[in-house]
């Protein structure tokens, strides 16, 4: 069952506030998602709460939905995604923030799919690695960690 939950930490030249807004916020993930397996989502979908959906435009043109599982504002995010109107297969994607100063951030990016049931999502499931989950690290990294419109003269 541990090849099942994989996981990427990296330490991160930006605040915790920053990055977790990037990643709270879906209309952003599009943009530093690691996997290209994200193309859309419609603005004004900020996760507050656990129970919170979001919806997002995956490569093949499909939707999903993403169940807010697990939430702590500015520190922890997971949610579960599934087909629009049916439950969730039962993989998890996880994001933890830990502060190491005021503008050094510990991110752990997560995805465990021990409770995926659906054997015709396996072969997608192995191919989520540690290399592709420090890739959206990374990418998060970056727009983490250049100028914002506010930051501007």
């Amino acid at each position: 069952m541990s090849k099942r939950i994989v996981s990427a930490v990296r330490d991160v030249e930006a605040p915790a506030e920053r990055i977790f807004e990037l990643i709270a916020d879906p209309s952003s993930q599009p943009g530093w998602d690691g996997n290209a397996n994200l193309t859309a989502a419609a603005a004004g979908q900020r996760v507050h709460a656990v129970g919170d959906v979001f919806v997002m435009t995956i490569s093949t043109g499909d939707l999903r939905e993403n169940h807010v599982v697990e939430f702590a504002e500015g520190r922890l995010i997971a949610w579960k995604p599934s087909e629009v109107g049916k439950d969730t297969p039962g993989h998890l994607w996880r994001w933890e923030l830990e502060p190491l100063g005021p503008t050094r951030t510990r991110v752990t990016h997560t995805y465990d799919w021990t409770g995926l049931t659906d054997e015709n999502r396996i072969a997608r499931a192995e191919a989520n690695t540690g290399d592709t989950l420090l890739a959206s690290i990374d990418r998060l990294a970056a727009v983490a960690q250049s100028p914002s419109p506010s930051d501007r003269p």
